[in-house]
């Protein structure tokens, strides 16, 4: 359903409040220092999806869904300070990305657009890489190959057309602006087609009439029909995830960047109002919305900036004088503010990344109270957003 938007519980929460640009490029800074002590080590490899003690270990490009996060980060460093090193090492990193996906290692999942979208398209967008550009629409290809007309959704994981994996997941609302783009760049329409159908079929069984939502959503494979949401990483099956609630923020509005869609915005509205209500004190959420402060639980920033970064591209679109634009202004502003003087890597020297205390997956004790590198990612891009609003997105 698209559900109704959630009135703000403690407006005064989010009165006007000022990040000073100065604080914006300290931060800047501080990350920039970051990633030069990192470089060596991820020059021709990656790091880990998370952190071990806030040190992440070295990886191919073989698996996962996290390399292109790393690359993305490159990326924005190389278009916030101009320093040619960056352009130089993503570009590097690119023809491992084709060779990824011509050799289909570690793709039999969903997650095509978190991988090339922030790396190859990313290439293609800044520095006109035809390699990047080839490796990207091959992800799309073999993004579309998990589509299931059959309920209209691409299948998140596991082999395609097994039954007990008929599922999505809300996550995948980041992975289709590559089929978008593919479009785009292709004339071929089916990309388009089969992004918008996901879309629409996401958001009519994950968002609940709270405007809170599911993680994953089970289809009976014999004839599409919706069966049950469920969560994977998430408190319990009718909780919050904190990170799918910011899939659920960000995802609607990136799909706005293609698409003129009343829709997109009234979820981005819905789900970001109910976010921004079931914050703890210091604007940055526990791994599950269920939890508040006094509860002893971990956090997950990775959250908080995710989040950010679908306020600010909501902004762009949305009446100065409308309420919820300050609401979101502010919002965006107190968990920034926050992240700089509580969560950065700065008095970690030993640290490879960015920001502390996320959270991949409390169920599976996966990552917890460590970095992850999708945090550092949407960190780097809120940053980015915030010191050029005119930023042009690499999804």
């Amino acid at each position: 359903m698209i559900p109704n938007i959630p009135a703000i519980t403690n407006p005064e929460r989010y009165s006007e409040f000022d990040l000073p640009r100065e604080k914006i490029e300290y931060a800047l800074g501080e990350a920039i220092k970051k990633i030069d002590f990192a470089l060596p080590q991820f020059t021709t490899k990656f790091p880990s999806h998370s952190s071990i003690n806030n040190v992440y270990t070295q990886e191919e490009n073989t698996s996962g869904w996290n390399t292109g996060f790393w690359t993305g980060i490159l990326w924005h460093a190389y278009e916030l300070t101009g320093d040619e090193k960056y352009k130089t090492v993503a570009l590097g990193q690119i023809p491992s990305y084709l060779y990824r996906i011509e050799n289909k290692l570690g793709v039999n999942h969903h997650d095509m657009g978190f991988v090339f979208s922030l790396s190859c398209v990313a290439a293609y967008k800044l520095a006109g890489s035809e390699e990047g550009k080839k490796a990207a629409i091959l992800a799309a290809d073999n993004l579309i190959s998990r589509y299931k007309e059959n309920g209209k959704f691409i299948q998140a994981w596991g082999n395609v057309n097994d039954p007990k994996d008929n599922r999505l997941i809300i996550d995948c609302l980041l992975n289709i602006p590559l089929l978008y783009w593919t479009t785009q760049v292709t004339g071929d329409k089916k990309y388009d087609e089969m992004a918008w159908n996901h879309f629409n079929t996401t958001v009519g069984v994950c968002c609940r009439a709270d405007a809170s939502t599911y993680h994953t959503f089970y289809f009976d494979p014999e004839t599409g029909a919706p069966v049950k949401g469920v969560t994977h990483q998430g408190a319990f099956d009718e909780s919050a995830w904190a990170r799918g609630q910011a899939w659920g923020i960000y995802g609607p509005m990136l799909t706005r960047t293609y698409k003129e869609s009343d829709e997109a915005m009234q979820v981005f509205k819905a789900t970001s109002s109910y976010f921004l209500n079931h914050l703890p004190e210091d604007y940055v959420p526990f791994w599950d919305l269920c939890f508040t402060d006094g509860d002893n639980e971990p956090r997950d920033t990775s959250s908080a900036a995710i989040a950010v970064c679908g306020m600010l591209e909501a902004m762009k679109h949305m009446d100065k004088n409308e309420a919820l634009y300050s609401i979101y202004k502010n919002a965006v502003n107190r968990i920034m503010n926050s992240l700089i003087d509580n969560y950065l890597t700065k008095d970690v020297p030993e640290s490879n990344g960015l920001l502390l205390h996320a959270t991949y997956a409390k169920p599976q004790g996966i990552g917890i109270d460590e970095m992850n590198i999708w945090g550092d990612y949407f960190y780097m891009e809120a940053l980015h957003r915030l010191l050029n609003p005119d930023w042009k997105l690499y999804w």
